[in-house]
């Protein structure tokens, strides 16, 4: 019997950590309503921090992996963190209408 190969067979040098996303994640450039965005999806193991979603209002919780988006000309304030699914429904979803709970509905 032949002892267990633990190793990848191809030896591509290790290239996470280096350039743009590395270990942060993969980034890709999307065009919505007519503006550049730059797309970057975040893994579940470099996710640390909590963040709130503009698409659902709902907070992504630690170790989620999710997508981060800005317009490409943007200020880096202007990054917001989605859910995957919340930033692959954007165009189906409405801006979020928040009410107190004795406000009336009309």
């Amino acid at each position: 019997m032949s002892p267990r190969r633990n190793h990848r067979r191809d030896r591509r040098p290790d290239t996470r950590g280096s350039g743009e996303g590395g270990a942060r994640g993969t980034e890709t450039t999307e065009d919505w309503r007519g503006e550049e965005w730059v797309v970057r999806r975040v893994s579940g193991a470099a996710a640390v921090k909590h963040y709130r979603c503009p698409g659902c209002d709902q907070e992504i919780a630690p170790g989620l992996p999710h997508v981060v988006a800005w317009q490409r000309f943007g200020a880096v304030d202007d990054r917001r963190h989605w859910h995957s699914g919340c930033w692959a429904a954007r165009d189906r979803r409405a801006p979020v209408v928040r009410r107190s709970r004795n406000a009336p509905r009309y």
